[in-house]
């Protein structure tokens, strides 16, 4: 097995004021950090050698101490719908997956912040693999680089750019904190990535300290993966519920709506399963429950993997339930299915985890009354 570490510092998860610091540690001018920042994510370079501006002596004492780790492109697939999948492969033999989703005015790319999934999400493929470990930060804008380098090498896709990141690819975000807002950071920074605040999305479970922790430390967009109106449901499809419940999960979201520079407001995912979370009268919870907190739900079609143990909801189930919040002032999307021809599409990101929390095992038994 590849080892995890190497000896050398990789610059890739250092935000900017983390390199400022780590320049004055070497007894280098801050300003150094700002160049090299620029020579990475603004122009793509990942060789000291092309940092034509830096001195040929600091060059040497980076290549000496220093490197630009980037994934291995383990493979790539491009679905009928333009939508790209990468495989990257990390260190110590696990792999994680990237989703680039282009739209007529967006090109949203959906990043993974962890090696597997630590929690138990039941309709989620990415948890069914178990969990090995976070991401780095550089490991996570390390994503970003590589599907920006790579969409520009393939002439199907060099007219793409990324303008929105959503942190919803393998893991649960705010369970990696640190690593997380370093990445952040680099996509917002000017000297970086630029993305607006409102293109940069985390998305959560529920991790409620962590969510209001986020809201003090950097200004982005929050999405919550609901997916079901009470306790009970939640519980089963959710099993972080169980810690935090939907009423200390609203007092959060009403936190997070609060006063602050910018007018705030949530996105709520909602996996529509048949039979289990789409009746009219979960739609009209949902409408008791999100009343007058400024919010809007993403209403997302199922995207079966095998033995999951559910069907996607009828396109009328969908429609009846987005009915009834639309009437009730509940504004809601239903949205389009993107890259299920590639297994890109939301909740099948699986990857390879050497799994440490040996759920893996679990779902090697029957479920649901399948047979193996």
């Amino acid at each position: 097995m590849a080892s995890l570490q190497s000896d050398k510092i990789n610059l890739l998860d250092f935000d900017r004021q983390g390199l400022r610091d780590y320049f004055r540690s070497l007894d280098e001018k801050p300003f150094r950090a700002d160049q090299i920042i620029k020579w990475l994510y603004q122009h793509g370079v990942a060789d000291f050698d092309e940092m034509t501006n830096i001195a040929v002596k600091l060059r040497e004492k980076l290549k000496q101490t220093c490197e630009i780790y980037l994934p291995e492109v383990e493979h790539g697939n491009l679905s009928a719908d333009g939508t790209s999948k990468w495989i990257f492969r990390l260190r110590g033999a696990n792999s994680i997956e990237t989703v680039f989703i282009p739209e007529k005015n967006r090109g949203t790319l959906c990043v993974s912040s962890q090696v597997g999934c630590a929690l138990d999400c039941s309709f989620c493929s990415t948890a069914r693999q178990g969990f090995n470990r976070n991401l780095s930060a550089g490991e996570i804008i390390g994503q970003v680089w590589l599907a920006s380098h790579l969409l520009k090498q393939n002439p199907a896709t060099a007219h793409h750019r990324i303008t929105n990141v959503v942190m919803m690819g393998m893991g649960e975000p705010l369970l990696n904190f640190n690593n997380l807002v370093k990445a952040l950071n680099l996509m917002l920074d000017d000297m970086a990535y630029g993305l607006s605040k409102r293109r940069v999305t985390v998305s959560t479970s529920g991790v409620l300290p962590a969510m209001d922790k986020l809201k003090e430390t950097v200004d982005v967009s929050l999405a919550v993966s609901l997916h079901a109106p009470n306790d009970a449901l939640r519980s089963e499809l959710v099993p972080l519920n169980e810690k935090y419940p939907i009423s200390e999960l609203m007092d959060a979201c009403w936190r997070w709506v609060g006063a602050g520079d910018r007018k705030r407001h949530i996105m709520f995912e909602y996996v529509m399963l048949d039979g289990v979370n789409d009746k009219p009268e979960h739609a009209r919870q949902m409408v008791d429950l999100l009343k007058d907190l400024p919010c809007k739900v993403n209403l997302i079609p199922f995207n079966p993997f095998p033995k999951a143990g559910y069907l996607r909801s009828s396109d009328e189930s969908i429609e009846r339930f987005w009915r009834i919040l639309t009437k009730n002032r509940i504004l809601a999307t239903r949205r389009q299915t993107r890259g299920d021809d590639i297994d890109a599409a939301c909740g099948q990101l699986a990857g390879q985890v050497n799994d440490r929390s040996k759920r893996v095992l679990k779902f090697m038994k029957p479920r649901f009354g399948e047979t193996l």
